[in-house]
């Protein structure tokens, strides 16, 4: 019953901010607790083996009496949801707000457009299209202050900020600032870098903030960033989330709308209690340019290879590792050309010097070696997010022989800084997980 705040953050991909209040409440009630032997799976109530969830943020605006209103708004958030109930997982794939999408009507326009002229039917329709999927199963739509509420109401997260730099490339955590004033859109953010308590305005500051070179790719990876610190808390403290149960119905109620039953959610959240968080696969839908659309401004050509590939390795039934090619395809890889960083999600110590010792010695350049945002992985993850084809599979052959079976996720290519070189970027990160460890053999001396 304890995780169920967390398990429903999950299903919907970040809108924890609603359902978990609800589902925590529901799970403690004492008869619903007795009766949960005879919760069904999920795959008997929806009779399938996975589902997709679309899941919006809404846009707001103000009136000339300065009061906030969502009617006819955007989505400001854009989730496609992928509950995996074969293998256990959750994959989410986010998609910018400013992608150039095609309108019912057959004009082109920015595809958050789609809820504001015909609602949460024509984003569904839309999305999918744009997508290439069959269409969505559920909907989750989040509503004004929402995410802000339950942040409130749980008494703030701990967020690492960092700059967009430093989100992409991993390097130049400096302190920088984070400062943009915006009156009328009532949006304050004065952060700087650093781990630090935010309560409910400042977090969603710090997940609207925008304002640089990046612009909407890192601030879905800032999303993912409180989402994870929302979930966190939630799992470590749950005598404060138990205190704040009524508070968090009250969200839910509020600010959550959903074509989810009651049924369903207990069922979801009965079946992924537990799941560890390397379970939930996160990317993002990456772009090729920025033009002037007429009547939108500055919109985002989508990479419809890599969004192709991405729905292909997430978004299917169920989603399956990227395969490893034959062995002349792989062959034909150098590994000198691909630049690979490191990070220890294991727990234990020197695994990622370890690891990056077999990578080097195999010829690839290493980047960055350091640890990950937990150190929990059960198992290795292999990121990839290079142009080359198949740079993740080139990287999991060299590993131990047993990891030959290591998910591959193909993550959004960084966009280049206009400030730092694109040659700073890596092809592929390698997240070490416990599996590593127990399975590695040891590296070579180097007497070089």
């Amino acid at each position: 019953m304890k995780t169920v705040a967390i398990v429903l953050g999950f299903v919907v991909a970040g809108i924890v901010s609603g359902m978990a209040g609800y589902a925590i409440v529901e799970r403690r009630n004492p008869v619903t607790a007795i009766a949960q032997i005879f919760v069904p799976t999920p795959q008997q109530v929806f009779g399938r083996q996975n589902l997709l969830v679309l899941v919006e943020g809404l846009d707001y605006d103000y009136t000339s009496k300065d009061e906030e209103y969502s009617s006819d708004s955007r989505s400001d958030v854009i989730w496609a949801v992928n509950l995996d109930f074969a293998n256990k997982r959750v994959y989410q794939l986010s998609i910018p707000r400013d992608m150039i999408a095609t309108m019912p009507n057959g004009s082109q326009a920015k595809i958050n457009q789609a809820q504001s002229e015909g609602g949460v039917k024509e984003a569904k329709s839309v999305i999918a299209d744009w997508l290439g999927i069959p269409g969505f199963d559920r909907y989750v739509i989040l509503r004004i202050d929402a995410t802000k509420a339950f942040i409130g109401a749980i008494g703030g997260v701990d967020v690492d900020v960092k700059s967009s730099d430093c989100l992409r490339y991993n390097t130049g955590c400096t302190g920088e600032r984070l400062d943009y004033d915006d009156t009328w859109g009532h949006l304050h953010i004065h952060l700087k870098e650093g781990m630090q308590h935010l309560d409910g305005p400042a977090a969603v500051g710090y997940m609207r903030f925008r304002e640089d070179w990046c612009s909407d790719p890192c601030r879905i990876m800032r999303q993912q960033q409180v989402l994870r610190a929302l979930v966190t808390k939630l799992k470590s403290n749950q005598v404060n989330t138990i205190m704040h149960l009524g508070t968090l119905l009250a969200v839910f109620r509020k600010y959550v709308q959903t074509d989810f039953t009651d049924p369903e959610i207990v069922s979801l959240a009965d079946y992924y209690q537990g799941i560890p968080s390397s379970s939930i696969v996160s990317a993002q839908v990456p772009y090729t340019a920025d033009v002037d659309l007429p009547n939108y401004g500055d919109s985002l050509v989508p990479d419809t290879g890599a969004r192709a590939h991405l729905v292909a390795t997430m978004l299917v039934t169920p989603p399956t590792p990227i395969p490893s090619p034959d062995a002349m395809t792989l062959a034909a890889i150098a590994p000198s050309t691909l630049r690979v960083d490191v990070e220890n999600g294991s727990g234990v110590s020197g695994a990622a010097h370890r690891a990056a010792t077999l990578l080097r010695q195999a010829g690839f350049t290493i980047g960055t070696v350091g640890d990950a945002d937990r150190s929990d992985y059960a198992t290795t993850e292999i990121h990839e997010h290079s142009s080359v084809l198949y740079a993740g599979a080139k990287v999991r052959e060299s590993l131990s022989p047993r990891l030959r079976n290591a998910a591959v996720v193909a993550d959004s290519a960084p966009s280049a800084s206009p400030g730092a070189s694109s040659g700073d970027a890596s092809d592929v990160t390698v997240i070490i997980g416990t599996d590593f460890s127990k399975n590695a053999p040891p590296p070579a001396l180097d007497h070089s």
